[in-house]
């Protein structure tokens, strides 16, 4: 009897091992990054309340696809609506292209074209236009680091960077703040 014999044999052994442990490994490195990048629900055609620690409405959603992160159990949104609260029991109306809740529902991030409106029946009147804004529903705040521009009836302001209070309507700009006043037409 040869060497060769055996040793093709132990070398077409080591080859089908190593190939067999190669493909194994593979599929578990695929599973693993599919889990993490899926969501583990999506809603479509929606509509949520969210209740803050007080037991009180924090912010009402409306969106066309919500989808749930698994790994860190934060909300991505497309196209949301937000109806925020005030303290007289009016709303703002906040849009944008994309949306992004924390888990613990206490930040909200909204990016592109985000608007945010008063309430047609709250007494004081006010629009608010930027690319990107971060909302706190359980302190009735929100914040940007982008230029705002915030329009009510006869003045326009802008700056970079803004602070606001919703729930009294106070704000305030960090950069670059513009004002324009144009009186009323009698």
């Amino acid at each position: 009897m040869t060497w060769r014999g055996p040793l093709t044999a132990v070398l077409l052994l080591a080859a089908l091992l190593s190939g067999w442990s190669a493909w194994r490994q593979r599929a578990e490195v695929v599973a693993a990054g599919s889990a993490t990048a899926r969501a583990d629900y999506v809603l479509r055609e929606f509509e949520l309340v969210s209740l803050g620690a007080d037991g009180k409405e924090a912010f009402t959603l409306r969106a066309p696809e919500l989808a749930r992160d698994a790994s860190d159990e934060t909300l991505s949104l497309r196209t949301p609506l937000f109806l925020l609260p005030d303290r007289d029991g009016h709303y703002w109306e906040v849009r944008s292209q994309t949306g992004w809740i924390a888990a613990d529902n206490s930040e909200l991030r909204l990016r592109g074209a985000v608007n945010a409106r008063t309430d047609a029946a709250s007494p004081r009147r006010m629009t608010m236009e930027t690319e990107a804004l971060d909302v706190f529903p359980e302190t009735n705040l929100a914040t940007s680091p982008l230029r705002v521009e915030i329009t009510q009836p006869g003045i326009t302001m802008s700056g970079i960077g803004m602070r606001a209070n919703l729930a009294d309507n106070s704000l305030q700009f960090f950069d670059q703040v513009t004002t324009r006043y144009e009186p009323a037409r009698r």
